[in-house]
Parts: structure tokens; C-alpha cells; sequence
């Protein structure tokens, strides 16, 4: 169990200071980030929304405090970085290993999150049945 826990926030740490990193980059070069997203593909409208979202999906994940949360965080990241790998690899830019690397940080996580908080796996709504 206690290996279980380092690998869990071993990945979840280093995931956290990715996503942070990266929305800080995205907060204050919005320049250089627009230029990177519109020679990927991408609208430069979406920077400061996509910053918001990893800095409320590493909340969401490190405060566990609702599992349905914490796993849309998980999925939405999942999302963003095979989005973030496609991109780059159509684009022939050579910048798809922080995407490669993320995508495995964010799956070890998830997976390593299942087995320390297995009840997440139930949901994070648990209503009492109805007594007539």
C-alpha cells in the first residue's frame, strides 16, 4: 500500500506542477502561446479558458473531496494532452514529448488513484433511498 501511495503522489505531484506550470506560461507569454496554438491549429481564444481548467483540474484533483470531479479533471486532461500529442505530431513541430510525458503521468495517477480511494470508483453521489 505504501508503494502505491508514492507512485500515486509521485505522478500526481509532478502532473500538478506540469498543469500549473503550463497555465502560468499560458497567463503571462499569451503572446508566444498564441503564435504555438495558431501554428498548431488551434484558436488563440481558448488560452485563457484552457488555463483556467488545469489550474481548476489539478484542484479538483488534489483536493478529492468529490470523486465524480476529480474524475472529469482526469478525463479532461486526458483529452487535452492527446489533443495536445495530435496536434504537434500533425504539425511535425517535434514538440509531442510533454504531451507523451503528461499523458503518462495522468494515466499512472488515475490508476494508482483507483486503488488508494477505491470508493471513488462507486461515484460521489450517494443519495439514501426513498422510505414510503
Amino acid at each position: 500500500m505504501k508503494k502505491n501511495k508514492v507512485i500515486y503522489w509521485s505522478t500526481t505531484g509532478l502532473l500538478s506542477l506540469m498543469m500549473l506550470g503550463s497555465a502560468g506560461f499560458y497567463l503571462t507569454q499569451t503572446d508566444t502561446v498564441r503564435e504555438i496554438f495558431t501554428s498548431l491549429g488551434y484558436p488563440h481564444y481558448i488560452i485563457y479558458p484552457l488555463a483556467i481548467a488545469k489550474i481548476l483540474g489539478v484542484a479538483a484533483i488534489l483536493s478529492n473531496v468529490n470523486a465524480g470531479l476529480k474524475d472529469l479533471a482526469y478525463k479532461g486532461f486526458f483529452y487535452d494532452f492527446l489533443l495536445a500529442l495530435s496536434a504537434h505530431l500533425a504539425a511535425g513541430d517535434g514538440g509531442f514529448a510533454a504531451a507523451v510525458i503528461a499523458l503518462a503521468l495522468a494515466i499512472t495517477s488515475y490508476i494508482f488513484n483507483k486503488r488508494i480511494f477505491p470508493a471513488s470508483e462507486k461515484g460521489s453521489v450517494t443519495t439514501p433511498a426513498l422510505q414510503v
